[in-house]
């Protein structure tokens, strides 16, 4: 799988402004970056830091009036589609370190208030059957309505609404894991087909010793996804952070397959 990605952003900044920028593509073993470029208005800083578990990469600008961003990429996907389903889950005592923060409750995902509902709705399943039945429970349950959830939604939130958009989706389905004992992350990308066309959210779970995609929108296969970072939840893994105020001007994300 081959994808073109073009992404175009524009804000106004009424005074010198601090942003922390993630939208390019994370260059890893099952997603090999073949052409990027990323260009900018005038700044007066560009400065690049690891991202979150290393992978992927933020970029510190300091920009003032009308900011503007210009990203593309050529990103060949080689990832097979897995069974999660047959994928066992790992005893907590057994878990590697880096994993163990996916476990607990984060700002948008409180898994502990969830463990009494996992137990009744998916304690008869275990490792990936039971991440299998709740991505579905999660697509089958909720409406897909952009507009009816904000920057301070939470999982709780959107589990009473039963709606949401993909960042929504993913809060819940991290969440539910977690309540599961699963280690589980949000993860920020880019994939062919959301409608409408914009930066996506998915999970990924930790089963079988690593991780792996699920989107419980139904709209990508983890095979088409192309990762940009990962995190304990939406606040930790933003393409765009501004440490300011900002008028939002124009925004545009295209992903094609080539």
């Amino acid at each position: 799988m081959i994808l073109s990605i073009d992404v175009q952003l524009q804000y106004r900044l009424s005074q010198p402004t601090d942003l922390l920028l993630q939208i390019e593509v994370a260059d890893q073993v099952d997603q090999i970056v073949r052409q990027t470029r990323i260009d900018f208005s005038k700044v007066e800083n560009i400065s690049r830091i690891a991202a979150d578990d290393g992978l992927g990469q933020r970029i510190w600008l300091r920009a003032n009036g009308l900011f503007q961003c210009d990203y593309s990429a050529n990103i060949q996907i080689d990832r097979p589609v897995t069974d999660l389903s047959a994928l066992p889950a790992t005893p907590p005592h057994q878990l590697p370190g880096e994993t163990v923060r996916y476990l607990m409750p984060s700002r948008y995902c409180p898994s502990d208030e969830f463990q009494t509902f996992v137990a009744a709705e998916f304690g008869h399943l275990s490792g990936g059957a039971q991440i299998t039945s709740m991505r579905d429970w999660i697509e089958r349950s909720f409406q897909y309505v952009p507009g009816v959830s904000n920057a301070q939604t939470t999982a709780l939130d959107s589990f009473v609404q039963r709606q949401g958009i993909c960042r929504d989706y993913a809060h819940v389905l991290v969440t539910l894991a977690r309540a599961a004992t699963i280690p589980a992350r949000f993860a920020s990308v880019y994939a062919p087909g959301v409608t409408p066309p914009d930066f996506h959210a998915v999970a990924e779970v930790y089963l079988g010793g690593a991780w792996h995609l699920v989107d419980p929108t139904g709209m990508a296969s983890s095979a088409d996804i192309a990762r940009i970072g990962v995190g304990a939840d939406a606040a930790s893994v933003a393409f765009l952070n501004i440490f300011g105020q900002a008028e939002f001007v124009a925004q545009s994300v295209s992903v094609q397959e080539d």
